[in-house]
């Protein structure tokens, strides 16, 4: 099957949130929200919209755009975070910073995160800051897998 096979013109296969057990779903909560305290609030939905498309996950994407301009976020910066390398002067050093962190650690193409790249990170953050967005670039990542895989439809939530 092609990625459009699988995609366009089919439904959710199932809800997994009421499939999972709540123990589970609970755990991921909590290491979401846990994840997201000491994050500015901004780079968090910059780095949730960014391996959401990373991931094509049209349900994250949908979700964290609504939320990054709840917060402020101009629709500019949403748009260009696509190709944020290209457009960096409309991001600051720390959010390029933890943009490319998002990039390797979401394809681990390489089977590692670069050292540069993470240096480049640990230059802006300090270590609990970097700790907590190591955490949410993991979090974003199976909200993603979990959306993904069970074609969560956009705008359901």
């Amino acid at each position: 099957m092609t990625t459009n096979e699988n995609t366009h013109g089919h439904g959710p296969r199932m809800d997994f949130a009421a499939a999972l057990p709540s123990a589970t779903y609970k755990a991921v909560v909590a290491l979401d929200a846990a994840a997201r305290k000491g994050v500015d609030p901004v780079i968090a939905e910059l780095v949730k919209i960014r391996a959401s498309q990373l991931n094509h996950c049209a349900f994250c994407l949908d979700m964290h755009i609504k939320d990054a301009r709840k917060a402020g976020e101009t629709e500019e910066r949403i748009y260009l975070l696509n190709a944020w390398e290209e457009a960096a002067h409309y991001y600051t050093e720390k959010e390029r910073a933890a943009l490319a962190l998002t990039e390797a650690v979401t394809v681990l193409t390489d089977g590692f995160v670069p050292d540069a790249v993470y240096e480049r990170a640990a230059a802006q953050f300090d270590d609990t800051e970097l700790t907590q967005l190591i955490a949410l670039i993991a979090t974003i990542n199976v909200w993603n897998r979990f959306s993904v895989t069970t074609r969560k439809a956009p705008g359901s939530v």
